[in-house]
């Protein structure tokens, strides 16, 4: 399957709310009209991040987020889209780059998968299988 392929396992899925579970513990919930997913366990700090990324407060990224931009920019590459899934009982992602070649990085924290996605403007896809339907009031 190639890059811009349309993968049916997947469903695109929109940012609804992001919040503070604990001091140490951060949440985020997709939701559609007729579909939710929430994701929590991850650092409070990467719910801040995701959170003004949001709000296009973007001034100061992480390191490690300006870095993956830096690598990106010498190599002519664009950060497309994340799809999160569940492996071993915790969320992971692939990240699709294209650009000169394209290239997936795989298995990584989701977390940070939805900070860059929201940094970048780029389509975060969750595995269907994870989405759960919910009553139209």
């Amino acid at each position: 399957m190639k890059i811009g392929d349309i993968d049916s396992d997947y469903e695109t899925v929109k940012i609804d709310q992001v919040g503070i579970i604990d001091p140490l513990t951060g949440a985020v919930v997709f939701k559609d009209e007729t579909v939710e997913f929430s994701i929590s366990g991850f650092s409070s700090e990467v719910a801040g991040f995701i959170s003004n990324f949001l709000d296009e407060k973007r001034e100061d990224p992480p390191t490690v987020y300006r870095l993956i931009e830096q690598i990106c920019e010498e190599n002519e590459l664009l950060l497309v889209k994340v799809k999160i899934y569940e492996s071993g009982g915790i969320f992971r992602a692939n990240l699709y780059f294209t650009g000169k070649k394209d290239m997936i990085f795989r298995n990584f924290r989701a977390s940070d998968a939805i900070a860059l996605a929201t940094y970048y403007h780029i389509p975060i896809l969750v595995r269907k299988s994870l989405l759960k339907d919910i009553q139209k009031k």
